[in-house]
């Protein structure tokens, strides 16, 4: 039977869109830039690019990826609508609707947190960042604004860790070898089994 043509790691898109609309975005909440360009990323790059990527992840089998691209890729969607129904006035979400929203979403990335541990130690890293960082925005909603700043750049770490997990994929592959270690998983496991998450598989030289 001959050789199956080698597939791209969708990963590598996923984390792309992660990282870089969740960075512009805390450009903007810790009062760099306006939200104009963050609208654009959550639609076209965080939003599509994202489902795109998770969709890929259901073709291989990877629950993990497929769950958190789609999710994710749907908030900022979600995201986007709400920040386009305020500016023309359709319905205005206020501060603690908003809140809500994020709790939600700081429930579901809780449980995905648990799994993250389990893969290696570069996603366990980029997910604990991630929890803290909606957990700082909950409390941003109700009650304390000043922790809006101080989330913008703890998320900005967050960002940077999830394009080191894109960069340890891609540099592998095109050098061959391991460049960016993403370490051990924080909750041990069966080696094998961990072996069969395309995110944190080692790409084919």
């Amino acid at each position: 039977m001959a050789d199956q043509q080698p597939m791209g790691n969708p990963a590598v898109v996923g984390l792309a869109g992660f990282g870089l609309t969740t960075i512009v975005l805390q450009f903007h909440n810790v009062g760099w830039m306006g939200i104009g360009p963050v609208l654009a990323l959550a639609i076209a790059f965080g939003g599509g690019a994202q489902l795109i990527a998770g969709f890929q992840e259901f073709k291989v089998g990877n629950n993990f990826g497929y769950s958190a691209f789609v999710s994710y890729g749907a908030f900022w969607i979600a995201l986007g609508i709400i920040l386009l129904l305020n500016h023309f006035g359709i319905y205005k979400s206020s501060g603690t609707d908003v809140g809500w929203f994020l709790v939600a979403w700081t429930a579901y990335t809780a449980i995905l947190w648990v799994g993250a541990m389990r893969i290696h130690g570069a996603m366990a890293i980029t997910f604990t960042l991630l929890l803290i960082g909606f957990i700082l925005l909950d409390l941003a909603h109700f009650g304390y604004p000043g922790l809006t700043k101080v989330a913008g750049y703890e998320l900005m770490l967050c960002a940077l860790s999830a394009w080191y997990m894109m960069a340890h994929v891609i540099f592998l592959q095109v050098f061959g070898k391991d460049i960016l270690p993403v370490g051990k998983p924080w909750i041990s496991g069966d080696a094998e089994k961990l072996k069969s998450v395309p995110v944190a598989a080692k790409a084919k030289s």
